[in-house]
């Protein structure tokens, strides 16, 4: 699955690997676990929902 993200002032989706998606957690929300936070996005991705963690947005393009 791709994985795409887009911060609040950005206007365009970028695409982002799985390691670059755990540094924006990270980065984001520093006092969460980013890999359970990370399986969360995906699975919700799955359901073709777009979540917002902060400011930044994360989705999927089927």
């Amino acid at each position: 699955m791709d994985i795409y993200t887009q911060y609040t002032y950005e206007k365009k989706w970028t695409k982002t690997d799985e390691k670059e998606a755990l540094r924006i957690i990270n980065e984001e929300m520093p006092e969460t676990d980013d890999i359970a936070t990370l399986d969360y996005i995906l699975s919700e991705l799955k359901k073709g929902k777009i979540i917002t963690l902060a400011s930044c947005r994360f989705k999927t393009f089927n």
